[in-house]
């Protein structure tokens, strides 16, 4: 179950830019955690919460223990690797702090001329780029830089 949940999170979280290498170890314990909880709480789901000790004293089962305490492990890994909303809120806040708002988006088209330059033009709302050499509209392909 452990290695199911290592799947399902470490490439969002890396594509979002919230998993590096250094963080492996805190989202492989994370993922122990959430193995061990898995199980205990599957033997909870067949047996009682609370048993008869051999003294005769009713004390709860200690898969019910081992379900707490992974709970409690995995809530902490949790909030740092931002899987909780509080912890997204404040990733956010820090994010903020070292990039500048965007204020403007403005539409360029990036194209190699015949001379292998690169080169840029700005695209105006509700004009379509044309070519230089023909009248037809010139089809771009417009890439959005990934940090906006």
């Amino acid at each position: 179950m452990a290695q199911k949940e290592w799947r399902r999170l470490a490439t969002p979280l890396h594509e979002a830019g919230l998993l590096t290498l250094a963080d492996r170890a805190a989202l492989a314990a994370y993922c122990q955690a959430y193995g061990r909880w898995v199980e205990a709480e599957e033997h909870l789901s067949r047996t009682p919460t609370l048993i008869k000790a051999p003294s005769g004293y009713v004390q709860q089962s200690p898969w019910l223990t081992v379900a707490n305490k992974q709970m409690e492990v995995m809530g902490r890994y949790m909030t740092e690797l931002g899987l909780t909303p509080v912890a997204r809120t404040r990733l956010d806040m820090s994010m903020d702090a070292q990039h500048d708002p965007i204020t403007r988006i403005e539409l360029v088209a990036v194209y190699t001329d015949e001379n292998g330059e690169r080169q840029e033009s700005p695209i105006d709302q509700g004009h379509t780029a044309r070519r230089r050499d023909s009248a037809e509209p010139e089809i771009r392909r417009i890439e959005l830089d990934e940090r906006l």
